[in-house]
């Protein structure tokens, strides 16, 4: 991939690996670094009135909610000599020509932020875009984060613009203003380093090296007290080691982590974060098959796997969440935090020629499903691809309500694609309330708990249709491996995990066959898992008991409980433990029966 190609950081991998991006007007040629050209960008004050904010703490990772931010975004007369970096293919500001996804609402830009473009409005009126290279316009971002209880940002870096002067510069500017917004708002950030190039590059290792510390040394960004620490140390981001796009050796990799977590000089030491490919704990997939690589991402302090692009329907990001469990046992094994991702849809349309609005965003619900998952998992933090991501359609930040808000003539994802009407700041509002939840500060929801006309609601279910009944299943083991069925009376849909035990290599929430496993040697040491499951129950047949039946390994005990689910809260029905051997098979089958009349009505 050369410099041009680049322009895209965060590849659809799962939809669009054979795609290759077009150019982003990155300039040819290899020149020499220019670390000497800057410019100081200052605080500048929005004509809007502040909010208040509170600080968000910048020396832990603890409940943080941290989105990507991009920045690459400018213009021709913003001074940075990028031309329309990332809006706009071969510089020409015409609907042909614009290549990202959305169109980021531009009723808030002053006039020294307004980029105009030869783009019109449905009425008319000349559509603009901004310049991350403005301090202003950044300066903004970062107060709707305080304004909607964002925590802050991954300041992306991209390794190939660092051998051109004017990106070096433009990457250098907007850094200055992400740290200037974050300590003006009280909001955290922290570098992270993207590496996409498919071309071998033998001086990655030193480019980053020597990038980082003139981060240090010259613009001293880990001197900001905005700047994010964890465990004593700042934080820092590398994304794209091990992923089977970008061919990298995997000693590069571990040369990396011996320079930012064992260096000589503590001032260049971190708190490792890596953006690995999702299949990092298999090596297969999207991941290098080097078992080298094993040990890379077991030396990370935190694993982040890239998940844009996986899933679409609530029911795959459920059974992903099967893997993320099973990530979240193995990060720990490795003595590294976990940290997944969450999105709230993508597309690549006008750039790649990929399907229109291809993973929907289903009016936030994709997104939320997502948050609770990760959060009723247990995760201590979470990355939200992405603040700014116009381009893969992942942007959170204010985007266009309607078509009457952005350009006509090419086709746009607006806030109403999907047929529901919302607010351009929805997902800015959705991020606030994840992270309230992420913090404890409001209970976990499978429900989105904010509407669009504005505050929280209290949800109130739908009565179930005539008979449907909804069932709570909490089953715990100590066996290698457990599984639940209903046998007879009935029949069970719907299914949907709420939680289950990092610890746990397996918590399938398939109404024909629950299933839990833990590695055998803990299940010989007496360790237990759990998952917790929801689904309903119907055709329940007059005068006929429900049979369930329990199997296990012969290691240990289970134990299930059943509970009623449909009033407030779930009100436990019936207890089974079963530790007994049974059968010749090895799967100590035991069947009991309940009444459904338990599940009926509410408790």
């Amino acid at each position: 991939m050369d410099l041009g190609e680049e322009c895209s950081m965060r590849k659809l991998t799962f939809l669009f690996m054979a795609l290759v991006v077009a150019s982003c007007n990155l300039p040819q040629g290899n020149r020499p670094p220019a670390p000497g050209v800057t410019q100081t960008a200052t605080a500048v004050p929005l004509t809007e009135t502040s909010v208040p904010h509170t600080t968000v703490d910048p020396n832990t990772m603890e409940h943080k909610l941290l989105m990507g931010y991009q920045g690459w975004f400018s213009c021709p007369n913003d001074g940075s000599s990028t031309g329309w970096f990332h809006w706009f293919t071969n510089d020409i500001p015409a609907t042909a020509n614009f290549r990202v996804d959305m169109y980021p609402d531009a009723g808030e830009l002053t006039p020294s932020e307004r980029c105009a473009t030869s783009m019109k409005y449905p009425n008319g009126d000349t559509a603009y875009l901004y310049s991350a290279y403005n301090p202003k316009t950044v300066m903004r971002h970062f107060q709707w984060m305080s304004q909607y209880g964002i925590d802050g940002v991954f300041l992306q870096r991209f390794v190939s613009e660092l051998a051109y002067p004017n990106f070096f510069n433009q990457r250098n500017v907007v850094t200055q203003n992400v740290r200037a917004g974050a300590e003006a708002f009280g909001r955290v950030f922290a570098i992270e380093y993207d590496i996409s190039n498919d071309k071998a590059d033998p001086d990655l290792v030193s480019k980053i090296e020597t990038d980082w510390k003139y981060m240090v040394d010259v613009l001293k960004v880990t001197e900001s007290p905005s700047y994010v620490h964890h465990k004593g140390k700042p934080v820092l981001g590398i994304y794209g080691l091990g992923l089977n796009l970008y061919q990298v050796p995997a000693g590069d990799a571990m040369k990396l982590v011996a320079f930012f977590e064992n260096n000589p000089d503590p001032k260049y030491r971190v708190t490792l974060m890596g953006g690995v490919p999702g299949s990092w704990r298999t090596l297969n997939d999207d991941s290098l098959t080097d078992p080298a690589w094993a040990k890379y991402y077991c030396a990370l302090n935190i694993i982040s796997p890239w998940t844009v692009g996986r899933y679409s329907t609530d029911a795959q990001v459920d059974q992903y969440k099967t893997k993320m469990t099973a990530d979240m046992a193995r990060a720990k094994q490795c003595g590294a935090e976990y940290m997944p991702v969450v999105f709230p849809g993508t597309a690549f349309h006008n750039t790649a020629g990929t399907p229109f609005n291809q993973i929907p965003r289903r009016g936030g619900n994709l997104y939320w499903r997502q948050v609770y998952n990760v959060v009723s998992l247990g995760a201590p933090m979470v990355f939200n691809a992405m603040f700014d991501e116009v381009d893969e359609d992942t942007a959170m930040y204010k985007i266009a309500a309607t078509v009457n808000d952005q350009p006509a003539g090419v086709r746009l994802a607006s806030m109403d694609v999907d047929g529901i009407k919302l607010p351009n700041d929805w997902y800015l509002r959705l991020a606030g309330a994840a992270s309230q939840m992420l913090r404890g500060e409001i209970p976990p929801t499978a429900i989105i708990p904010i509407v669009p006309a504005g505050g929280f609601v209290t949800y109130t279910p739908a009565p179930m249709p005539q008979g449907q009944y909804k069932i709570r299943i909490q089953i715990t083991t100590s066996a290698d491996w457990t599984n639940f069925s209903l046998l007879s009376g009935g029949q069970l849909s719907d299914a949907m995990l709420v939680s289950s035990s990092p610890e746990a290599t397996n918590a399938a929430a398939d109404p024909a066959l629950f299933s839990l496993n833990q590695p055998l040697e803990r299940a010989t040491k007496g360790g237990k898992v759990e998952m917790v499951a929801d689904v309903v129950l119907s055709n329940v047949q007059a005068d006929q008991l429900l049979t369930f039946v329990i199997k296990r390994g012969s290691i240990g005990s289970t134990t299930i409980t059943l509970m009623n689910n449909m009033g407030v809260k779930p009100v436990a029905v019936k207890t089974i433990d079963w530790a007994g051997m049974a059968g010749t098979t090895g799967e100590n089958p035991m069947q009991f029966s309940v009444s459904p009349d338990v599940f009926m009505n509410s408790k």
